[in-house]
């Protein structure tokens, strides 16, 4: 969806230039055309068996992608009842939302629960027992899931690693058959599924598979116990293609992983986010000062209107996003270091890039549709960039600029 016409890089036939100067930078741009593609490339990778895509709303919460999301028939996975209320908000019923996270509290799950949501992944024994309590109370019954730690190392970054034992999500097997037993007995709580997620940037089939294999085990040690179980929910973590590594094979996926629930009559869930959204967005950044080196060991920096508030992943993953200049020019390349204007060493961009630049020139982050507008801030008194959907060859504004009149407005007058 993204590509260059006479020199100048558009998406769906809209130059980036003339979003940038509509809207100013830094922006962030989506393209609807490619969101619609991955989850139907997806779709019908998983089309061999009862299938649900609950949409990790956590990657992009933007409410005009969430009712994308919803007019394409994806369910939604959510962490928090902020992100419940957007998903009713945009239009998602609350019969397709699971509900994930280690630390729900009363409040939220109170919330779930009245509005109906199709289940909790229950992360722990302390929060089944809140969870029966809170049902009992309020004369619900809490369908339940239960978040199985299957200790496997999905080889990525450690902050980003979740399915191993030392991490803070789910339950080892033993507990969890305890958990499902007690949920059985229980008039307040329904047994629903089986869940697990094991990490993100996912790359190969053999995590999935062994995490799969794992809860299959427990599935049969239900059954045989006499407990039912109608889903299995295998997270989600698919990597996109990312500093020269492939992604995973989705369509390989759902014939080796997919098919093994399949086999057994049960509905499996999937909890893609950054699959479905990463790619398809950019961030657009200008050049405002070129600083050359001028001795040996120093290095050439692009600054640029755009800062590790407006996009953390750099900074805190060390994640590798390429970096594109939208119109050519006659500059020499360089190898620069992108940076912004935050006051931290650790804002930067991109690192170590051999760019054509000359100041006031427009770039593009790539890859930047997940995990950046979520993880923006207010550093160093910022405000958030715009959010805009490209379309059938038009743009729209999706998320105005946040000015600092916004900011201001929740903190009153002050003394």
């Amino acid at each position: 969806m993204f590509g260059r016409v006479n020199n100048v890089m558009g998406v769906e036939d809209v130059p980036l230039v003339a979003i940038a100067d509509a809207v100013g930078t830094p922006a962030y741009v989506y393209s609807q055309g490619a969101i619609e593609d991955r989850y139907r490339r997806l779709a019908r990778a998983l089309g061999g068996g009862r299938a649900r895509i609950c949409y990790a709303v956590k990657a992009n919460a933007n409410l005009a992608i969430l009712g994308l999301m919803r007019e394409l028939g994806a369910g939604f996975d959510i962490v928090s009842a902020g992100e419940l209320q957007r998903v009713l908000r945009a239009g998602g019923a609350a019969g397709d939302v699971v509900f994930s996270g280690v630390g729900k509290s009363v409040a939220e799950i109170d919330f779930a629960l009245k509005v109906g949501i199709h289940c909790f992944n229950v992360e722990s024994e302390a929060e089944l027992e809140r969870l029966e309590s809170r049902a009992r109370l309020l004369s619900r019954v809490a369908p339940v899931s239960v978040r199985v730690n299957p200790d496997v190392d999905a080889g990525t970054h450690p902050y980003i690693s979740t399915g191993r034992r030392e991490n803070k999500f789910g339950v080892p097997e033993g507990t969890a058959l305890g958990m499902y037993r007690h949920a059985a007995a229980s008039d307040a709580l329904q047994v629903r599924g089986i869940d697990c997620h094991i990490g993100s940037q996912v790359r190969e089939l053999g995590p999935y598979a062994a995490a799969c294999e794992r809860l299959l085990g427990v599935v049969d040690t239900l059954a045989a116990e006499g407990v039912p179980v109608d889903h299995v929910d295998l997270g989600g973590g698919f990597a996109v293609p990312d500093d020269g590594e492939p992604g995973l094979d989705v369509e390989a996926y759902g014939q080796e992983v997919a098919a093994a629930v399949f086999d057994r009559g049960l509905e499996l869930i999937v909890e893609p986010g950054r699959y479905l959204v990463a790619q398809a967005g950019v961030l657009l950044t200008r050049v405002e000062y070129l600083k050359r080196a001028t001795r040996e060991g120093q290095r050439n920096f692009a600054v640029v209107d755009a800062a590790m508030n407006d996009f953390l992943r750099p900074a805190l993953y060390k994640a590798r996003h390429p970096v594109k200049a939208v119109e050519a020019n006659d500059a020499a390349p360089l190898r620069w270091d992108v940076v912004g204007p935050v006051c931290e060493t650790g804002d930067f961009l991109a690192t170590d890039r051999d760019l054509a630049l000359t100041e006031g020139a427009l770039l593009a982050v790539f890859g930047a549709g997940a995990y950046g507008m979520v993880l923006s801030s207010n550093y160093n008194g910022r405000g958030r960039a715009p959010e805009v959907l490209v379309s059938d060859g038009d743009f729209r504004v999706v998320r105005r600029r946040e000015t600092v009149g916004d900011q201001l407005a929740l903190e009153g007058e002050g003394r």
